[in-house]
């Protein structure tokens, strides 16, 4: 009775998580019909951040800065999406009401001290910018300008301008907010270049203004910045740079197949017993053999299956809808959830491909499988949320978000790893060679440089990321910087084309690999094709290098954040490469006559 009740509590608590991100989600992105107002309506509107134009990993609380702030202060009830992305939405004494102009609305007057000045300068000096969300569009605008002292008139230093009036800008069609733009007056701008006391007194206006565009292409304008005309050559040009090397290798497998390989076959099954013990069939007894590292190996496989799919389903909730830009946390609900849900599939996986060569030790697999992602990223997590901590950052998250990720990965994750082990141990396949296994394998020759591991695992990485660097450079500028990526299709395009190429890249170097009569060929796949997460990483310093971005909290987290991204890759790319490399070399094998 008790275990009863125990499975009882799993999935209520399972339940009701799932209740928690759905609702969060829903609460993200209201139906239209919550975004309709008649005239007069007081419209939600919420302050959200400031931080550095060039860090975007570095963001304060709004108020952490001395701006005129109600009383009491109200938090916005926030998703965990929104945590992790670093929101912290507040209300403020801005009220914008549904198309009735506003002008030189008083706000606030305060008597700013000197240290508040202080926090003022530093602020405008670093580009400090503000995000508030009206009727859940977001934009953004500047808290201040800075004069350089080759622009002052008297030559005394730069000077250091607080906007004191803030216009926005709102166009609506019929009754409905379609878009708002907030612009510093630089006409009213205070001089606090003095660290000294002193009165400031805040304005706002709100002007209306009816325009064509539609509500459901409100959206849109957020990927303009994303379809400039540059942008546009620079998709095609990586287009044709990823058909042409497609269509190179495939030309040069279809010539390995065609002229060498089924030539080999067909000596190999004409010839005499001496012949035939050449080249890679001359290993047939060693390619199937139990590989070393074995619950590793399998682990991996099931992780980057598990992230493979948990890639796909992302995609296909941005081609429906339900994920698109500025759906404030709605990525990382997902992405979070999903994780865990599909942690059967890493289970499954990893206890399948092992119980083909051991009949004990799943187990000790699919545990691997559960932490060889998550391991390393709550590591990098811990850390960078110390960090942020110290630094009193909104990305820092709060003990009760770390609590809720816990709780979900303990009642959700680690149940589903286990049930997707059960499962896939249970329904194993029997692993059925060609030709049975030698007890002993044979010793593998000393082979020239060009045929070792490091420089396979080089070409395996370079070509697939020659194919895909003009891509990468615009996903870098869309996460690292304020370019929006609002074009799923084209980076599901550029993920497949990846993955064509680096199965195409994998099965000519298998074979490479076996004709020299190398059969220590399954950690090498993995390697192979993982190695281009490798580039990706190196891409990633370089573009942090020609970037403007600075300081020691900015580095840690770009570092650490891509460094768990191309992780995430190097098991996917690992894992497809495994796959198809032993389809090859089975196809291959069991196309050879058995002596």
């Amino acid at each position: 009775m008790s275990m009863a009740k125990a499975h009882s509590v799993v999935l209520f608590l399972i339940l009701c998580t799932i209740l928690h991100f759905s609702s969060s989600s829903i609460a993200a992105s209201p139906p239209p019909s919550d975004h309709r107002f008649n005239v007069g309506d007081l419209i939600p509107f919420f302050v959200n951040k400031v931080g550095p134009f060039n860090n975007p990993s570095e963001t304060y609380e709004y108020y952490d800065l001395p701006f005129c702030h109600p009383d009491p202060l109200i938090r916005k009830k926030e998703s965990l999406g929104e945590v992790l992305n670093g929101d912290r939405l507040m209300n403020a004494l801005y009220e914008f009401k549904f198309r009735e102009n506003r002008i030189d609305v008083p706000l606030c007057q305060k008597k700013f001290t000197s240290d508040e000045i202080s926090n003022f300068k530093q602020a405008i000096s670093r580009d400090f910018y503000f995000q508030f969300y009206l009727d859940d569009l977001p934009f953004w605008g500047f808290i201040g300008k800075l004069e350089e002292e080759r622009l002052s008139s008297d030559s005394g230093g730069p000077k250091y301008y607080l906007f004191t009036h803030i216009q926005f800008d709102v166009l609506y069609n019929e009754n409905r907010v379609v878009q708002v733009n907030a612009l510093g007056d630089p006409n009213r701008a205070l001089d606090i270049t003095k660290d000294e006391d002193i009165d400031v007194r805040f304005t706002y206006s709100v002007i209306w203004n009816a325009t064509r565009m539609h509500f459901e292409n409100r959206m849109d304008r957020y990927s303009r910045a994303s379809l400039l005309p540059v942008y546009r050559q620079i998709h095609w040009f990586s287009f044709i740079n990823s058909i042409v090397i497609i269509f190179l290798l495939v030309v040069l497998l279809a010539i390995l197949y065609v002229r060498h390989l089924k030539s080999d076959m067909k000596k190999y099954t004409n010839s005499n017993e001496e012949d035939k013990e050449v080249g890679w069939k001359s290993i047939h007894g060693d390619v199937f053999k139990h590989p070393p590292h074995s619950s590793l190996l399998f682990a991996i496989v099931g992780m980057g299956t598990q992230l493979l799919i948990l890639l796909c389903v992302l995609w296909f909730l941005a081609f429906i809808g339900t994920l698109y830009p500025y759906n404030r946390g709605g990525l990382l609900n997902w992405l979070v959830l999903l994780y865990a849900v599909s942690s059967v599939f890493a289970g499954y996986s990893a206890a399948s491909f092992h119980g083909q060569f051991a009949a004990n030790g799943w187990e000790r697999t699919v545990g691997l499988a559960g932490i060889l992602y998550i391991g390393p990223v709550f590591v990098a997590a811990s850390i960078l949320n110390i960090i942020a901590i110290s630094y009193r950052t909104t990305t820092a998250l709060p003990l009760g978000s770390i609590i809720v990720i816990l709780a979900l990965f303990v009642f959700l994750a680690i149940p589903l790893l286990a049930f997707g082990g059960v499962i896939g141990y249970r329904f194993r396949s029997e692993l059925q060679p060609p030709s049975s296994s030698k007890r002993y394998p044979r010793e593998t020759q000393q082979l020239a440089w060009y045929r070792r591991r490091l420089f396979q695992m080089f070409i395996g990485g370079l070509v697939p990321f020659s194919a895909i660097v003009l891509q990468l450079h615009q996903v870098y500028a869309s996460m690292w910087g304020y370019k929006i990526y609002t074009l799923p299709s084209i980076l599901f395009v550029t993920f497949f084309t990846a993955v064509v190429i680096i199965v195409l890249v994998n099965i000519g170097l298998t074979y490479i690999q076996l004709s020299v009569e190398d059969h220590e060929w399954w950690w090498r796949s993995v390697l192979c094709g993982g190695s281009t997460a490798i580039f990706m990483f190196g891409y990633c310093i370089y573009f942090y290098v020609r970037s403007n971005m600075n300081g020691f909290l900015q580095l840690l987290f770009f570092l650490g954040y891509n460094a768990c991204i191309c992780y995430a890759f190097f098991l996917i790319f690992g894992a497809i490469s495994f796959r198809v490399s032993l389809l090859f070399v089975r196809h291959i094998y069991h196309n050879v006559k058995r002596e």
